[in-house]
């Protein structure tokens, strides 16, 4: 039965844009995916290595930008841009993990939040890189050859792409040494240190590839929305990724996808249902009750619930 959802799901997402005819829908499910590769990134940090991260709406914004900039100023066809906002956030990834080496816990959530602080204030005030709070108009679409991916549902399925290349990924690294590694850390460190897994090498490798994933999900979405300003560093799109991950089931594959999909629609039926204001007391209210009935998350209560009937 798992097989056959699997391969129903996968019908369902190639067959998606033939079953939504309204383009707002199609633009919801797309900002889905691109939260959904934003989400998997996070979940390696906080799901598997028990780091919480505050700072990786900084990580979007750099791929975000570097996409951006190296398209319009330097006229970079689109595909070597995406690769080199990877590449760049990675090595952020990267510096963040050597500074904050010796720091866990609180420790490390200030020096992710002061890095995301000081990345905006950047964006916000090199006027002659970044044209400050004007932004960068014009990002282009992506192509492949003469075909333009400018069309929702042509962007849609390049999403999608991402989202299974991001999903590899992270299956490949937690179902080998390396992901048994980042869960002997989060469970308990000292222990995991004693019995020879090299700490420092694990979380740096954690933070890269956590970054990288970032900076593809700020690059798909500079080349979406065609515009990039300094509030893609806004300390909400962070919030916004941890209620994914938590409310989907950290440390769970699959978990953070549905939060993606969940939490990207549920604001905009209640937009559509409601006023601002009853909005806000809605999302409020159904992500308490979502975290008091289901602590684990969305993944690991139906897991459980399967196992229960299964015996």
């Amino acid at each position: 039965m798992t097989r056959a959802a699997r391969v129903l799901g996968a019908l369902l997402a190639l067959t998606l844009p033939f079953w939504l005819q309204n383009p707002y829908y199609l633009h919801v499910v797309i900002m889905a995916g691109i939260f959904g590769v934003l989400s998997l990134s996070l979940n390696l940090l906080l799901g598997y290595t028990g780091q919480l991260s505050l700072g990786h709406a900084a990580f979007f914004g750099i791929g975000a930008y570097t996409s951006a900039l190296l398209t319009l100023s330097l006229a970079w066809p689109v595909w070597p841009a995406m690769l080199a906002a990877v590449a760049l956030t990675a090595l952020s990834g990267w510096i963040i993990g050597r500074l904050a080496l010796k720091l866990r816990g609180a420790y490390f959530v200030l020096v992710t939040i002061s890095f995301a602080g000081v990345v905006s204030l950047v964006s916000v005030n090199w006027m002659e890189l970044t044209n400050g709070p004007l932004g960068l108009p014009g990002v282009p679409a992506p192509a492949l050859g003469p075909w333009s991916l400018r069309t929702k549902t042509a962007y849609y399925y390049l999403v999608l792409a991402a989202v299974a290349l991001s999903y590899l990924v992270c299956a490949r690294l937690v179902n080998s040494r390396i992901g048994r590694a980042f869960l002997a850390l989060r469970e308990n460190e000292p222990l995991a240190e004693s019995v020879g897994v090299d700490v420092t090498h694990y979380l740096v490798l954690a933070a890269v590839v956590s970054a990288g994933l970032a900076g593809l999900g700020g690059s798909l979405y500079a080349h979406y929305t065609r515009f990039v300003s300094p509030e893609v560093f806004l300390f909400t799109y962070t919030v916004t990724m941890v209620i994914m991950v938590v409310a989907g089931g950290k440390g769970t594959l699959a978990g953070p996808l549905v939060g993606a999909l969940l939490f990207t629609a549920l604001p905009e039926a209640l937009r559509l249902a409601t006023s601002w204001q009853w909005q806000m007391l809605a999302y409020g209210v159904l992500l308490l009750l979502l975290v008091y009935f289901l602590p684990r998350g969305i993944v690991p209560a139906l897991r459980g619930l399967r196992g229960r009937r299964a015996s």
